[in-house]
């Protein structure tokens, strides 16, 4: 059978494991862990580009082939005829989706208040202080070491929101994609409206991807697809789904450094930019035409891939 894939990028802790269980109460749809799909096309796609040899001689279309079968063959296990792939870096990706995948770009974006991803964040790293015996400290405080930075939480935070952060290559991620004028290609899904009203954020989901709509329920929730968080993220809890639907994060205030929270609030419009992308208000969605071929003016250092 013919697999369609839908693609989830978005930004850290906004939801996206979160919607990824609820997808999959779904019998038709499969929605993983963020996969290396991406990553390997990109390499891939590299490869070729940079390859004497290919460019010697070159063959286009079996290079097309060759990368658009990558997401064919990784998901060759999965029986459902409906996949979701997840990578944070498919919204600046999407010439790979329609230029080699050979489908419509579909993506999903989990969005969230920066300020809240921020607290979520620096409150899971202050519930999982290093023990001996660990194969790591956590990701953000691993990056402070190595720069010889001090590990404090306003650090942690400058970190999470600068070049090289999570939050930040997530955010540039997204508006590249839309500045590529892709925004057609997005459905924004606020992490907020999804827990105070999930049923109808799944309709819009639905009605985005022409899928007919399915009634989810919103307990007894697992996350049947772990990763190893705490080998891959120094964190164990990184993908973990409560029981019950329900907003637990504590108020940024309560958690955050000022210094944090006064940053935040100067560059709002900036950060949050699927809110306020122009005057009216509205992310520019006009089409833009795709070369089937390698997409052979791709920026390759504005952002970063995710595995």
């Amino acid at each position: 059978m013919d697999k369609k894939f839908y693609f989830m990028a978005g930004l850290p802790r906004a939801g996206s494991t979160l919607l990824s269980t609820l997808l999959n109460q779904n019998p038709r749809f499969y929605s993983g862990p963020s996969s290396p799909v991406l990553g390997a096309m990109f390499t891939t796609h590299d490869n070729f580009q940079s390859n004497e040899l290919y460019t010697g001689y070159p063959k286009p279309d079996q290079v097309n082939e060759i990368i658009g079968s990558i997401i064919r063959h990784w998901y060759s296990d999965i029986e459902q005829e409906v996949i979701f792939d997840k990578n944070r870096a498919w919204c600046a990706r999407v010439p790979f989706i329609e230029g080699y995948i050979r489908q419509e770009a579909k993506v999903i974006v989990p969005v969230r208040r920066v300020d809240e991803i921020i607290a979520s964040m620096l409150t899971m790293i202050h519930r999982n202080p290093f023990k001996d015996g660990q194969p790591r400290i956590n990701f953000v405080d691993e990056i402070l070491v190595k720069n010889n930075i001090p590990v404090n939480d306003e650090n942690r935070c400058i970190h999470l929101i600068q070049p090289g952060g999570i939050v930040w290559e997530s955010l540039n991620a997204a508006k590249l994609g839309v500045e590529e004028n892709h925004g057609d290609k997005f459905l924004f899904v606020d992490y907020n409206e999804l827990v105070e009203d999930p049923q109808k954020e799944l309709n819009d989901i639905y009605e985005f991807l022409d899928e007919e709509p399915f009634e989810h329920v919103f307990d007894g929730l697992s996350n049947k697809h772990r990763e190893d968080d705490l080998v891959t993220y120094g964190l164990s809890d990184m993908h973990e789904v409560h029981s019950k639907l329900e907003k637990t994060s504590p108020d940024p205030s309560e958690v955050l450094p000022d210094s944090i929270i006064e940053l935040y609030n100067s560059n709002k419009k900036t950060l949050e930019f699927w809110n306020y992308s122009n005057d009216s208000g509205v992310i520019n969605t006009q089409p833009k035409v795709i070369n089937p071929n390698i997409p052979s003016n791709t920026p390759k250092n504005n952002y970063n891939l995710f595995s």
